[in-house]
């Protein structure tokens, strides 16, 4: 097994980002990995026509969506007892936020969940899925 030193964690509001987290602590004990939390507050598609497709940012204005992720974050990290060395909450489409971060934060090793999903669903946009073809680093997708 690789010996990561920068591990970023991307949670949801799920009851499933315990395992993910829990996954994380289990891979980061005694190695003094650092782990960074994320949560990826999601922007809205707007289709505008047919030649018209944008993200709209709903929560930009909206401190208290970005506070209550922070709050929850640190409320899971004490639940699992691990301890984070940075929480982020960025918005925007998952997938392409949490690579972006990981690159940005230098990272090793993705964490994240997955629901195993396969065929249409897969297609459709799985976060895990994206994440695993685009991250330039390891990623682990934690059964949930």
């Amino acid at each position: 097994m690789a010996n990561y030193k920068n591990i970023l964690v991307a949670v949801d509001y799920t009851e499933e980002a315990h395992k993910v987290l829990a996954k994380a602590k289990a891979m980061a004990a005694g190695t003094g990995a650092k782990i960074t939390l994320l949560h990826v507050v999601e922007t809205v598609p707007v289709v505008g026509g047919p030649e018209s497709f944008s993200y709209v940012d709903l929560y930009v204005d909206q401190p208290d969506v970005i506070d209550r992720a922070l709050s929850d974050m640190k409320t899971l990290a004490a639940a699992i007892g691990v301890n984070i060395d940075n929480f982020l909450v960025l918005t925007g489409v998952p997938k392409h936020e949490i690579t972006s971060c990981a690159d940005e934060q230098g990272v090793d090793l993705i964490v994240l969940g997955s629901h195993g999903r396969h065929g249409i669903r897969l297609i459709l946009g799985s976060t895990a899925a994206g994440v695993l073809h685009h991250a330039k680093c390891d990623v682990l997708a934690v059964r949930v």
